[in-house]
Parts: structure tokens; sequence; C-alpha cells
């Protein structure tokens, strides 16, 4: 029968195993490690305690035989001299004598060695009766996974704070410059100067030597260490174009095509969202190893002439995953310079641009406090790494050229699409996911958007597109269908008054025909397609439906359990 630290050892074990799982290969959510840590310090004293006392045998039974002898015994004489005196004096057979009994007792035990019971030890983690190899064993496996857990953790941050790094990407391309972003630490490599040329066989009208582009002559902490040139085009779409800078980083990009014009190669581009380095573990990879980079560089491989660029949908990185060290500005440029600093970052953003929205882990978990709190602290990187080189800001409603200043949406337009960017965290009003005092899902003036961007994306969707243009791509850090069931009031579930003042902006293009309109989402970790049809019997074709497409995560814990699932009509599951 197990004793009470038998039992203890073996629950606390068991239950450390499965959190410890769950927390390296599916959900690395800032709750486990506290679990690990405590069910760890329950578990080592009582292997401990069982490994003492636990007893290498087994009783399986026993026997006792009582041996009972009876002999007379002579009387002892008696104290009286007299009578003593007498009773020396008669003979053997007439003196007195008594019975005395002796009682002997062997007792016999049958005792087994106990089995070693492997697969009990190395499951449950309890010791092992009679290895100590065994018990070593479980026990390592156990003291592992806590260090996995810890190393997980902390391993990032304590060794790789990236704070030497040196790199160059690609940013926004469009067919009369390139915007690259810098970034270098070191005094002694300023100025940094930036050259290009034509790598495109036969280009004519071009010099094929390298031209200079700009330079950056100070970099300082206020930014970062990064800095931006713009490489300046000729405006010929398809040609292929090297890069480089002095402090020896180099790539290649394309030009895009001009609107409207679709490459006779297509025109692709990619997207997705979510990267938490190192995850899965592995403890064999580099602490800033990134799995999905990986895969998407095969990807990329087997596109002809790459993609245009990538739009990325948010949740770059993840401040509050597994753990957030802090809320400074710092702490926030630490995890950018982190997943820039991966080993395999050069195989996805080398040669290909990248573009960004912002969503809630790049500043903290379903945000909606718009810019109070720890906001500045986290767009100052964002900004600095991400929209320094991203598109234009979108344009004014009203207006055909002014510039929304100080926007942190954008908007461009390449090949057959046009794009509105959104930025889904920065004006909205509370959700009802975290905030107490949220409006009504239904409330039309509950917003997401803000008044001036929600009237910059009708005003985008009104616009009439050049000729060729055949899609407005829409793209949102989070779901714009209602159908996903687990915290939904994050996404445009929380917000479906301003939802539908968007959905029929958006069936007013379909219905004047010739430009579609799809939306491009992430945040949820699953994929779903979803079709948004207009009302039966309303001023709207069924041609004017618009398609969903939700893609996430890039290198982030997936969801094995589906949370999508389609309640009417209105928000049509397509897949």
């Amino acid at each position: 029968m197990a004793t009470l630290q038998d039992q203890v050892a073996a629950g606390s074990s068991i239950l450390l195993r499965i959190a410890t799982y769950i927390f390296l290969r599916w959900i690395p959510g800032h709750h486990f490690p506290p679990i690990v840590w405590t069910l760890a310090g329950i578990y080592l004293p009582s292997f401990i305690a069982s490994f003492l006392t636990q007893a290498q045998y087994e009783l399986l039974g026993g026997d006792i035989d009582v041996t009972i002898t009876e002999k007379e015994v002579e009387d002892s004489p008696p104290d009286f001299s007299s009578t003593a005196a007498h009773s020396y004096s008669l003979r053997g057979a007439d003196k007195p004598t008594h019975t005395e009994e002796e009682v002997e007792v062997e007792e016999t035990v049958l005792l087994e060695e106990r089995s070693a019971k492997p697969w009990r030890t190395l499951l449950t983690g309890m010791p092992s009766p009679t290895s100590s190899l065994l018990s070593l064993t479980t026990l390592l496996i156990n003291l592992g996974l806590i260090l996995a857990t810890t190393d997980l953790v902390y391993r990032a941050k304590t060794l790789h704070p990236s704070h030497d790094l040196s790199f160059a990407r690609l940013g926004y391309i469009g067919t009369s410059e390139a915007r690259l972003l810098v970034r270098e630490p070191h005094p002694s490599q300023l100025p940094i100067e930036v050259f290009y040329r034509v790598v495109t066989p036969g280009a004519l009208n071009e010099d094929p030597f390298w031209q200079p582009a700009g330079s950056i002559s100070s970099l300082g902490n206020d930014t970062d260490f990064t800095g931006v040139v713009n490489i300046p085009l000729p405006n010929y779409p398809d040609r292929q174009y090297q890069w480089k800078t002095s402090n020896n980083h180099t790539g290649f990009f394309t030009v895009p095509p001009r609107p409207g014009v679709v490459p006779k190669n297509g025109f692709t581009f990619l997207t997705t969202s979510c990267i938490k380095p190192r995850f899965p573990y592995n403890p064999l990879k580099h602490a800033l190893s990134i799995p999905g980079f990986q895969h998407l560089a095969r990807v990329i491989n087997t596109i002809p002439l790459s993609a245009q660029f990538m739009l990325f949908l948010g949740d770059f990185i993840y401040i509050d995953v597994p753990r957030r060290f802090g809320t400074t500005t710092e702490d926030y440029r630490r995890e950018y310079r982190q997943v820039y600093a991966s080993p395999d970052w050069p195989s996805v953003g080398q040669n290909l641009s990248w573009i960004h929205v912002l969503d809630d882990h790049e500043i903290a978990n379903d945000w909606d406090k718009s810019i109070e709190g720890v906001y500045d602290a986290a767009v100052d990187p964002w900004h600095h790494y991400q929209t320094a080189v991203n598109p234009p800001r979108s344009r004014q409603a009203g207006s055909l050229h002014a510039v929304r200043q100080n926007a942190t949406y954008f908007e461009f337009t390449q090949g057959p699409a046009s794009f509105f960017m959104m930025d889904t965290r920065t004006y909205r009003d509370p959700s009802g996911s975290v905030s107490r005092n949220a409006l009504h899902t239904n409330n039309t003036s509950k917003s997401m958007l803000g008044a001036e961007q929600l009237a910059d994306l009708v005003a985008f969707l009104k616009r009439p597109e050049p000729k060729g243009v055949k899609w407005k791509i829409i793209a949102s850090s989070i779901p714009f269908t209602k159908n996903w069931r687990v915290n939904s009031l994050d996404t445009w579930a929380g917000y479906l008054g301003e939802r539908q003042t968007i959905l029929e902006a958006m069936w007013d293009v379909g219905a004047r025909g010739g430009v579609g309109v799809v939306v491009l989402s992430g945040d949820r970790h699953e994929f779903a397609a979803t079709a948004f049809p207009p009302p039966v019997g309303s001023r709207w074709p069924v041609s004017a439906t618009v398609n969903e497409f939700s893609t996430s995560p890039l290198s982030q814990f997936y969801l094995p359990v589906p949370t999508y699932k389609q309640t009417d009509d209105e928000d049509v599951m397509v897949k």
C-alpha cells in the first residue's frame, strides 16, 4: 500500500509533467511556470522522503511455533533453620517439589524482494523500491522538465538581450522608392552608407554599377540606434536590385508592378501573424530560433521571383509571454531586437519586404485602453522598427492627396489590389473582454477604429480604383467575423455596430461592380475562411459578398480544438 509521501510524490510529478508539456509544446502561457515551480517544491521533498523510507522487501506471510515443556523442580529449602534441617535430612523422593513450564517461541517470516516496477517509476515519478538507478532516472526527468521551463522563461532575456544587434531590413517597396531600416549600435561604423544596383539581366537605361542611395551620419538611443534610408528607384517595374550597406549587410528586392498591372508571373504576397521565438521548445535550438521562419523560408523559395511583400498582421512580439519582465521602453525594445537577432531572420528578411499592423501583444494582452498606461513605452520600438519603413499613412477622408498626420494606419496600391492596414488597438473603446465599463456590442457609438480612422476607411472603400485594380484588401489584426467563440468580445464581435457600418460600405463596393473586397486577419491561432453575404432582399446583390481569410500563427501555439462556429446566416463558414 502506497504511503502518503508516495501518493504526494506521484501526484505532484504527474501534474508537473502535464503542466510542463502544455507550457513547452502547446501554450507558453505565463500561468504555467509558477505552477511548475510550485509542483517542483512539493515533489522534491516528497520524493526524497519516499526514497529514504520505502521498504525494499514485501511481507508475504509468517508462522509462529510455541513449545511448552513441563518439568518438576525441587522446592527451595524453608527459611527457618529447624525446618531447613529437617528438609535436608529427607530422602530425595520425599522432598517437596513443584512443576514449572518452559515456553519457547519461534517465529518464521516469509519475505520477498519488491519488484523494481520500472514503468511505474518512470511514468509517475515515484522512486523505485529496489533500483536506485531507476529512481535517479525518474528524478532527473522531472529535474530536466523544471530546468527546461526555467530555460524557456529566462535564457533569452539573460543571455541574449541583443544590445549589439546590427542588421538591415526592407520595409515598404513602391515603384519609386524602397525603404530600408538599419540598426547599428557601434559608433565606429558611422556614417553608414547605403548603395544599390540593378541586377536584372539586360536592363536598359540604367547604370549597372553601385549607386549611392543615402547615408546615416548619427544614431542614438532615442531610436534604439535605428535609422531609415529611402532608396530612389527609376520606376521600372519587375526589375531586380541589390542593396548593401557599409556596415556589411546586403540583400535583393524586386520593384513592384504599377497599380492595375499584373506581372506575367502573377502577383503574390504573404500574410500571417504571431511570433514567439523558440516555440515549440527545443533545448538543442538557439534561444532566439524561430521555427516558423524556417518553414516560411522554404515556402518563399517555391515562389517564382519571390513574393512582393509580407503583410504581417500583428503580435510580432509577445511582451507578456511567457513572462512580462517589465513595462519600460527597454523591455519592449529588447523583444523586437531578439526577433531581428534570430539566426533564422536573414532567410526571410534580407530579400523580402515586411510591412506591419499593430495588435495587442505588442502592448498587453487584449489591449483596449487606447493610449493610456504602457502604450507609449510599447509603441516606441514599434514605430522605430516597424512603422518607420511602413507604407504611406492613410489619406484623409474628403481629400485626394492629404495624408492623415500621425496616423498609425496605412494604405497603398500595388498591381491588382489596394490595401488599407487598420489599427485596431490605438483608437478602440473598451471591448468588454477585460474592461467592465464597455458599451454593448451593438451600440453604434462604440468604436474600434475611432472617428477619423473609420471615416478614412469608408473613404478608401468609396474611392474609385485605377483601371486594372480588382481588389480592395482590408488588413485587420483581429478577426472581422463573430464566429470565433473564445474571447470574441476582443474581436469585431464586440463592435457589431461599427462593423455593420463597414460591411455596408464594403457591399457598396461590390454593388458598383468590377472590384471585390477581402478582409485579411490573424490573432486566432487557427485558420478560417468566412463569407459575409448581404441580407436577402436588400439593395446589395449577392455578388457584393465580402470574404475574410484569417491565418495564424507563424510561430506560436496552435489550438487543436477548433473554437470557430457559425451561428447565423450573417457570417457564413467557407472553410
